[in-house]
């Protein structure tokens, strides 16, 4: 489980893990799936993404290029501002702190304390701040130091966003930042602490679980991220339909309201949102909506 926790915080934790080196690694050309949905006056395209990127994947084709320029529009699930990191934190500050703790060290089994205090002083946050924290926020910021560990940076949204600012395209999101950390704020403390331990996980591990979720993503094979996410679900109904399907069913809603207006959108967000049953591209053909694969 703490595999999938990882891929859902990534879309904030990008911002946190800017600017560390990427490994050395052979470049590589990406062809990740793209899709359209289209009436008379109205094409809305979805790219499924990945959070965070080795700083040298080439993932940009012509034909997602071509979107890009024909879209009037982007919007993500939502908007992490690299330049004003100070509204994150806010955001989380706001919903994830609380008083009358238990202290951090605590809220894992006896076997992993000394890992979680190493944890802490590495990042440089002092453990009385991370004791005044709920689970899922101190798991958060570990998180963050776990990717810049593994040589990574921002992901495709934050590329898209720049090209987009730079060609005075406007730029919306689906959720804001209090709503989409509320997923967590709202999981059992059990599950938080489910997080936190994964934040403790060895490189190597954490290489070897993201490396198979990048590889599908590479590939375009949305049968395998399907899997990914099928796996990591299997045992919490509960997540499946607080961070899959709730979440899924309000963004469709949103792409089906949406197509009433004229116009190209690209529509960029986690690729597990749109591959397997409940996913976005499930939820609107169920709907009438007829969905083309373009890449």
């Amino acid at each position: 489980m703490s595999q999938l926790f990882r891929r859902f915080f990534a879309s904030l934790t990008a911002l946190l893990a800017l600017g560390s080196a990427a490994e050395a690694r052979t470049p590589q050309q990406a062809k990740p799936a793209l899709w359209a949905v289209s009436d008379a006056d109205t094409t809305i395209y979805l790219f499924g993404t990945i959070h965070l990127l080795p700083s040298d994947l080439k993932w940009r084709t012509a034909t997602f290029d071509q979107a890009v320029t024909n879209s009037r529009e982007l919007v993500v699930e939502t908007i992490v501002d690299d330049k004003n990191p100070s509204k994150l934190m806010a955001a989380m500050a706001s919903i994830g702190l609380a008083k009358g703790l238990p202290p951090l060290v605590d809220r894992v089994p006896a076997a992993k304390r000394a890992k979680l205090q190493a944890a802490m002083k590495k990042s440089g946050v002092p453990e009385t701040a991370y004791n005044a924290m709920k689970t899922w926020m101190a798991a958060f910021l570990l998180l963050s130091n776990q990717f810049k560990d593994m040589g990574l940076g921002g992901g495709v949204e934050g590329v898209l966003r720049s090209d987009f600012l730079a060609s005075n395209k406007p730029i919306g999101e689906l959720e804001s930042n209090v709503e989409q950390l509320s997923f967590f704020d709202r999981l059992p403390e059990a599950a938080q602490r489910n997080l936190l331990e994964g934040a403790l996980e060895d490189n190597a591990t954490v290489k070897r679980d993201f490396g198979g979720m990048l590889d599908a993503w590479a590939r375009g094979d949305v049968k395998g991220i399907a899997r990914t996410f099928d796996k990591d679900l299997s045992d919490s109904p509960e997540l499946r339909d607080s961070l899959i399907r709730q979440r899924n069913s309000n963004w469709s809603k949103w792409i089906e309201k949406r197509m009433a207006q004229p116009g190209e959108v690209l529509i960029a967000v986690g690729a597990g949102h749109l591959a397997g049953p409940n996913s976005v591209l499930e939820m609107l053909q169920k709907d009438g909506y007829k969905i083309k694969r373009v890449e």
